[in-house]
């Protein structure tokens, strides 16, 4: 039996969970387990818990179960993109030939 305003919760695709959200025209919520999560992101659990504990990553306590909305991570993973040019620091800047110079040292 169900009380007065609880959303019925299933089993949904892929073993994940799903509801109705009522933000989302009555489209069912798709849940991830905390370990879909990580292999979803390509991360392990640990890390995953470390973005949820800082506030990077949404998730919900159910009881003892921790699970997260898909959309959530998937926003998560557009947030993480990395912009063009952003990443000249990790690679050296190109170096001219000088081994003719050195050639005429000797």
């Amino acid at each position: 039996m169900h009380g007065k305003g609880r959303k019925v919760v299933e089993k949904g695709y892929r073993g994940g969970v799903s509801a109705t959200d009522p933000e989302s025209n009555d489209e069912p919520i798709q849940w991830l387990s905390t370990a879909e999560a990580a292999n979803r992101l390509g991360i392990t659990p640990r890390t995953l818990y470390r973005f949820i504990d800082e506030g990077q990553l949404a998730a919900y306590r159910f009881g003892r179960v921790i699970r997260l909305k898909t959309t959530d991570v998937d926003v998560f993973i557009e947030a993480c993109r990395i912009q063009p040019g952003t990443l000249e620091h990790l690679y050296p800047e190109t170096v001219t030939d000088s081994s003719s110079t050195d050639e005429d040292d000797t």
